[in-house]
């Protein structure tokens, strides 16, 4: 019973953000058939964060089924200083997105899809760049790639069995 309040407590902190509903129409023999697709990302605004996926015949039950599955899909990003600890790029299909950190009281300098996922993670001082797909899902998914490689100091040490005043040289 414990582990369900910590679920419940859990679920109240996150807050979602639609960051795009597609219309989608499959013609069938009778004619056409509309449905819709919704794209959600949730976080807590301490470095948890998700994406997902909802698709239904209307909108309020598409976003449902998407903030279920962004939940599914939660992973904790690293921030140092209210910003990113260095410079990464992820890739999804045919998009880039270039994150690098940013000093503070420069605020988060990202379009779109980009500027919703790195503000439901917490951080506050960041630069992005999108290249190549501008398609919102394919944004997303790169920049969940990005984030999903960061990596601390500390724990670069630990992987290479070193301190870290060793690794800053």
């Amino acid at each position: 019973m414990r582990k369900e309040e910590l679920k419940n407590q859990e679920e109240k902190t996150l807050e979602e953000r639609v960051v795009v509903i597609n219309r989608v129409t499959k013609v069938v023999k009778g004619g056409r058939r509309m449905r819709f697709a919704a794209l959600v990302v949730v976080g807590d605004y301490k470095g948890n964060i998700g994406y997902g996926t909802g698709k239904a015949q209307e909108v309020p039950e598409a976003i449902k089924k998407a903030v279920e599955d962004a939940k599914k899909n939660m992973i904790h990003v690293p921030i140092v200083n209210t910003t990113i600890p260095h410079t990464i790029t992820g890739v999804a299909g045919a998009g880039q997105v270039f994150l690098k950190p940013a000093p503070a009281g420069t605020g988060i300098i990202a379009g779109g899809p980009v500027r919703n996922v790195v503000e439901l993670a917490g951080i506050q001082n960041i630069y992005s760049k999108s290249q190549g797909s501008s398609t919102p899902i394919n944004i997303v998914r790169a920049t969940f790639e990005g984030l999903k490689q960061l990596r601390t100091i500390e724990e670069v040490a630990e992987i290479r069995g070193k301190k870290v005043e060793e690794i800053k040289g």
